[in-house]
Order: C-alpha cells, then sequence, then structure tokens
C-alpha cells in the first residue's frame, strides 16, 4: 500500500471532524494559537518599526528631498496603527477566553488588565456580538438574559 501526503491530509481532515475534542486539548491548542497570534502580531510590528526606520535612514543619507517617498511612510504608520488596534482585539480575545475558561472550571492563564482602555463595556460586547434573534438568550457573568422581541 503507498502512503502519499494527500491521503495523510485526508486521513487526518477525517480523524479531526469526527473525532471528539476533550476540554482539556481544546485549551491546550487554543492557548498554544493564541500565543502564536499574539507573537506574530509583536513580530511584524517589530518588522514594520525597522521597515520604518530603514525607510528614514535611507531617504536622509541618500540625499533625496525630504518630502521623498513620504506618502509610502504614511502608509507605514498607517499600517502600524492597525497592527496596535489588532493587538487590543486580540487582547480582549484573550480575555475573553480566559472568562470562558473561569465559566468551565478550566482557566488559570491571567487576563490582560483593563489598562489601555482594553475593557468591554456590556454595551461595547453586546454591539460586537450584534443582534440576537428576540427569545435568544445572552449570557453575561454567568447569568442568563432574553432579549425581547
Amino acid at each position: 500500500m503507498t502512503i502519499n501526503a494527500t491521503s495523510i491530509n485526508a486521513t487526518t481532515t477525517s480523524a479531526m471532524t469526527t473525532s471528539a475534542m476533550t476540554t482539556s486539548v481544546a485549551k491546550q491548542r487554543i492557548t498554544r494559537d493564541l500565543r502564536d497570534a499574539e507573537h506574530a502580531l509583536d513580530e511584524a510590528l517589530l518588522r514594520q518599526s525597522q521597515l520604518l526606520s530603514t525607510m528614514v535612514h535611507a531617504r536622509r543619507e541618500t540625499g533625496v528631498a525630504p518630502y521623498m517617498g513620504q506618502d509610502a511612510l504614511m502608509r507605514l504608520v498607517r499600517s502600524q496603527a492597525a497592527m496596535l488596534n489588532a493587538g487590543g482585539e486580540l487582547a480582549r480575545v484573550h480575555g475573553r477566553l480566559n472568562d470562558i475558561s473561569v465559566i468551565t472550571g478550566e482557566g488559570n492563564d491571567p487576563k490582560p488588565t483593563p489598562a489601555f482602555g482594553l475593557s468591554d463595556s456590556e454595551a461595547e460586547a453586546a454591539d460586537l456580538a450584534g443582534p440576537l434573534p428576540a427569545g435568544q438568550a445572552l449570557a453575561v457573568d454567568g447569568a442568563s438574559h432574553t432579549r425581547a422581541a
């Protein structure tokens, strides 16, 4: 019998969709992937900062006009701002996942502090979640609340 990458991938995918994942395994995978995502955002910010520095140094040291490439610098700074916003959203995800793990009795990872405006009000959280169909329950702080029609 010959085994190739396609059959291995098909077998792996099939096994992943049919087997039940334990809470412990789910927590470990989510923790790993969350930390990887946080690290990737930090790495991207560091690389963009290095690029910004290199661009400014190149402009200055090559003697081109001070406005040359200004539009590219401004776009890069906007990209950095977007990455910072993404980092804030990821911190909120981390905090919410921590809340869920505490509710399920699996939590031990300290969530991000509310510093730097990372705490969500209930109104903001509801706005992010979007409207619920009438009569569907919304769980907030472990209590169930039903929205009227």
